[in-house]
């Protein structure tokens, strides 16, 4: 296949992939749920200081990128 032809079809993937992140984070705030205070996310508060490690939004996020590489790897062949 033409070289060209490939690179146009990679940037129209990252750029519909970059949309989908875009209104993602644009409408995120209507969400019944809100990214990284799920339950799960471990937040210690001291008395100067705040940890804050988002396990459950990690993993959430591992697993659906996950997914989407891999139906994106099956399209590829």
């Amino acid at each position: 296949m033409d070289p060209l032809r490939e690179l146009g079809k990679t940037l129209l993937l990252l750029a519909a992939l970059l949309a989908l992140v875009g209104a993602f984070f644009y409408f995120g705030g209507r969400l019944p749920f809100r990214l990284g205070r799920l339950p799960g996310d471990i937040v210690h508060k001291g008395e100067h200081t705040t940890f804050y490690f988002p396990l459950t939004t990690c993993i959430l996020i591992s697993v659906g990128l996950s997914a989407l590489f891999l139906l994106l790897s099956r399209f590829r062949r």
